[in-house]
């Protein structure tokens, strides 16, 4: 489905990524793994044209995302889930849903919103609550459910789990097993490399912008020097 060669992009005159090349299968979950820098958000803002490779290609679907704006990418079904959230805070939780549909066909929004409370239903109660009030764990179903409003076909989400109790990490990793269940493509990044390994039908891990191993969720789990660096074991 995504396929990403020889990826190379900088901020500035500072160079991130210098050789980036995976594959992410249709209908399946694909984790990026790594150490805080290693290029693991850049990439995913590459996908989503917020930033500009220096070299390298992205196709979904043979088709080529060069010259894409970001909107366009978002037209042709990659979404992109961010870290942080980033949530309007001051819209309610139902104005940053219908955010997400902005730039996607009317037909069928009622549908994905009753597809965002099946999964989230939560939101359904806090529908007309300020996003910015809402904790944590509630802000990320928000993001998530923004996200799938815009009906993709490759979901991308940055660190969905970060700075959640456990017990909400349990369940952010329930919803996205669910989600790729349903038929989705996802994209994970993710710094709770046992979670995400284990959810993931594939796994690559960045080291100072270069992919240096790659495997199944299982083979990565069980080699020694990923259970060394990620897992402390």
């Amino acid at each position: 489905m995504l396929k990403v060669e020889h990826l190379q992009v900088a901020y500035g005159k500072v160079q991130t990524l210098w050789d980036i090349s995976f594959e992410v299968p249709q209908r399946e979950i694909v984790a990026l793994i790594g150490a805080n820098g290693a290029g693991k958000t850049t990439t995913l803002k590459t996908l989503s044209a917020l930033l500009k490779p220096m070299a390298g290609t992205m196709t979904l679907d043979g088709e080529s995302l060069a010259g894409c704006s970001s909107s366009e990418v978002v037209q042709r079904g990659v979404v992109h889930v961010p870290e942080g959230r980033q949530l309007f805070p001051e819209m309610s939780v139902m104005d940053n849903l219908l955010m997400g549909a902005y730039s996607t066909r009317q037909m069928g929004r009622r549908e994905r919103l009753d597809k965002v409370f099946s999964i989230f239903p939560l939101l359904k109660e806090r529908v007309k609550q300020i996003a910015g009030t809402l904790s944590g764990g509630e802000q990320q179903m928000a993001a998530i459910g923004r996200g799938l409003m815009a009906e993709p076909r490759l979901l991308m989400l940055d660190e969905p789990t970060l700075g959640l109790a456990p017990i909400v990490v349990e369940d952010m990793f329930r919803v996205v097993r669910d989600i790729n269940a349903s038929g989705m493509t996802v994209l994970l990044v993710e710094q709770n490399t046992q979670h995400a390994l284990s959810l993931a039908n594939r796994g690559y891990v960045l080291e100072a912008g270069r992919v240096v191993m790659s495997g199944s969720g299982s083979e990565l789990l069980a080699n020694e020097e990923v259970r060394k660096a990620y897992l402390g074991l």
